[in-house]
């Protein structure tokens, strides 16, 4: 049962791929074959803008109009340097709706200069060290009872499962939850899975 449903959300995390991209587009998703992926990974849209795998996961996130938040962040905790280095790194990165869930007085706050190292911890929980495929994470939770144990940059593990209707959902250290919302957005360092909840350590 469990390969079964594993299966299932992997194919789905695949399907994530359409959520952002253009009407214009679709008609290029629209085959079936396992071919579908491969020129989704090529070139897919996220916030309005094509991801190059050509690009690093900065250049890329700077021309999404729904990570224009995450950006922001990575700029005040100093991390754009490193996000701009060789990694690979796999990012679990927050769109723009999910920093609104987080109160504004406490968003606000977690901007200011005195707050940095709180918000490098909050960012750098989000990076995992490799270039982590769906295929990646649905086969290290089909090898471990369903669920993906993944070790972070900031330390702390989270945990990755399949989800009601064939979602794959994140279990951060406090037992919040995300939802990858865009898989596989491939990187010239890495690779990019959209969420739609912000991680806390």
């Amino acid at each position: 049962m469990l390969v079964a449903a594993s299966g299932g959300a992997l194919m789905a995390l695949g399907a994530c791929n359409n959520n952002e991209t253009a009407p214009a587009e679709s008609t290029a998703m629209a085959p079936a074959e396992g071919t579908a992926m491969a020129p989704m990974a090529a070139e897919p849209m996220v916030g309005g803008a094509a991801m190059s795998s050509n690009e690093t996961i900065v250049a890329n996130a700077s021309k999404a109009s729904n990570l224009s938040t995450l950006v922001a962040a990575v700029q005040t905790a100093g991390l754009v340097e490193t996000l701009q280095g060789p990694g690979p790194f796999t990012v679990f990165a927050p769109d723009n709706a999910a920093f609104d869930k987080i109160p504004e007085a406490t968003r606000t706050a977690l901007m200011q200069p005195d707050m940095k190292a709180d918000l490098t911890k909050i960012l750098t929980y989000h990076v995992v060290a490799g270039r982590l495929t769906a295929a990646d994470i649905a086969a290290q939770a089909q090898a471990n009872g369903g669920t993906a144990t993944l070790k972070t940059v900031q330390g702390e593990e989270l945990k990755v499962s399949a989800g009601p209707n064939d979602t794959w959902v994140i279990t951060d250290a406090k037992g919040g939850k995300s939802t990858i919302t865009q898989a596989d957005v491939a990187q010239s360092n890495g690779m990019v899975h959209v969420v739609d909840t912000v991680l806390m350590p």
